[in-house]
């Protein structure tokens, strides 16, 4: 019979050894944080798989390559066409697809078609940057009031055209921007100048027959608001026109995501119901006529279009929308009379794609339904792992109605800890990327608008098992930050602000 007896302790297991306890003794406080930390990270960072929840790309699966490639050998096929496709461009750029843009936008929008309102951009970001500098005068122009949160990386292109520190938040409530706190502050700004300075501004700048100079600039992403996912009601909308001819704005309404929504509680439908065709901001503005303070009939709004969320952003395309004279004006921005509008050859394919009808059945057949699955599969990840932790989102992007769209969710930490920290503390213990509530604040007006309990999450970009992985993770890593917030504000503390991301590129 083999022995029961331990040669290593000369015991039998079955002995029961008497240890003496010892008295409980304080645990020092540095001695928590480490183990917090050792405990954070089962798991080695680098073993973790990388998931980007801030880079607000399409999918590679949402890239219409091989239509583009077809479309590509089409339109170069023939030298008739090809010939002029490969020179410089109309300052107004191609005509044939400023004529079908206006064709499937009238349709969309319920508006009469006019190619005379639409000229071809290379791109929304790009065309913001033509816009102010022909409409707008660093001198002249008072402020650019930005709806917040706002998208972040437009705060560069208005600092670039002369306006950094003249950047001011408005805030938005469940409808979208706040109109009576627009115009308090608007007219704070006004009655400021007016005592301080008896004198109108000088501009640096000469307009022209072609252009104006706007007094002051609105800048909002109406539909599908990035980051908030919010949409403007049709009433705030209007109210914001009355109010942008009342004190001599240009609303710069990026609408990118408009043709990218869909219903919450059904299959995806090309026949979208009137909640998700809502009036821009140019169409309100047109179907007011024109102000009596507007001889020239510039209007007081633009539509900045892209094909970056519906075609792909290397294509550098887009389209701006406003009233015929403006749209004239905006073509002879210098660098379009230059070098010819933008994006000639990306024009010409892209208009193929829409004589075919090709880019519209791929947005209704495939873009939007896999949008849908990707959101409803983030929203189930968000309300299984981080509700219970008391982070809420946005159920719909309109009031009042079962819709989504775009490509983020705004969340709200109502438990803590804040978005920075969290942000922080995801990179370094789970490596994943996500955009913190402060990013989306007005630069330079960041107290006109707060955003530290919020963070972004993009469901766009990753593979699908990734948005739950991710949102699962973060879901832990809240649950511990929870219980030793004091561990992460040190870990905060020693991180740079120019080492935290604060675009896609990372």
């Amino acid at each position: 019979m083999p022995s029961l007896r331990n040669p290593r302790l000369g015991l039998s297991p079955l002995t029961q050894l008497k240890v003496p306890l010892l008295p409980r003794l304080p645990i020092p406080r540095h001695t928590l944080a480490t183990t917090a930390a050792k405990m954070a990270s089962p798991v080695p960072l680098a073993k973790k798989q990388q998931i980007n929840l801030l880079r607000g790309w399409p999918s590679p699966h949402l890239l219409p390559a091989d239509l583009l490639s077809a479309a590509c050998q089409r339109v170069l096929a023939d030298p008739v066409e090809s010939v002029p496709i490969l020179q410089y461009a109309p300052d107004e750029g191609y005509q044939p697809l400023r004529e079908r843009l206006a064709q499937w936008l009238g349709r969309h929008y319920g508006v009469e078609p006019d190619a005379n309102r639409i000229c071809i951009t290379g791109g929304a970001s790009q065309n913001l940057a033509c816009v102010l500098q022909s409409f707008t005068d660093p001198h002249y122009t008072r402020a650019v009031w930005m709806v917040a949160p706002c998208y972040h990386l437009a705060a560069t292109i208005f600092e670039d055209s002369g306006f950094a520190g003249r950047l001011r938040a408005v805030p938005e409530d469940d409808e979208g921007i706040d109109i009576q706190e627009l115009e308090r502050r608007i007219e704070a700004l006004e009655s400021k100048e007016r005592i301080g300075s008896h004198a109108e501004p000088k501009p640096f700048k000469n307009p022209g027959p072609f252009r104006k100079l706007y007094r002051h600039v609105i800048y909002a992403v109406p539909t599908c608001s990035n980051p908030s996912g919010k949409t403007m009601s049709v009433r705030r909308r209007e109210s914001l026109v009355k109010l942008a001819r009342k004190y001599d704005a240009l609303v710069i309404s990026d609408d990118v995501y408009d043709f990218l929504q869909w219903p919450l509680d059904r299959a995806v439908d090309p026949q979208r119901p009137p909640e998700m065709r809502l009036p821009r901001l140019c169409d309100i503005d047109m179907s007011l006529g024109r102000a009596e303070s507007d001889p020239q009939g510039f209007g007081h709004t633009v539509s900045n279009g892209s094909f970056s969320k519906i075609a792909g952003p290397g294509v550098r395309t887009g389209w701006a929308e406003g009233t015929p004279a403006f749209v004239l004006g905006l073509s002879k921005t210098g660098s379009s009379m230059s070098g010819g509008a933008p994006s000639q050859l990306c024009a010409a394919m892209l208009a193929d794609l829409i004589r075919t009808g090709e880019l519209e059945n791929f947005i209704e057949t495939k873009t939007r339904p896999v949008l849908q699955r990707r959101h409803k599969i983030m929203m189930d990840a968000v309300k299984e792992h981080l509700e219970p932790l008391g982070v809420v989102g946005r159920e719909s992007s309109a009031s009042g109605e079962s819709i989504y769209g775009g490509y983020f969710v705004w969340l709200t930490l109502t438990q803590g800890p804040p978005g920075v920290l969290v942000s922080d503390a995801a990179v370094k213990e789970e490596n994943i990327i996500i955009g913190r509530g402060d990013m989306f604040a007005v630069r330079g007006d960041e107290q006109g608008a707060k955003f530290d309990q919020n963070i972004r999450l993009c469901f766009s970009w990753e593979p699908e098992e990734a948005l739950v992985d991710g949102v699962k993770r973060l879901g832990l890593l809240i649950k511990r930050m929870q219980g030793n917030l004091a561990h992460y504000e040190k870990m905060a503390a020693e991180i740079k602000d120019s080492d935290r991301p604060v675009s896609s590129w990372v």
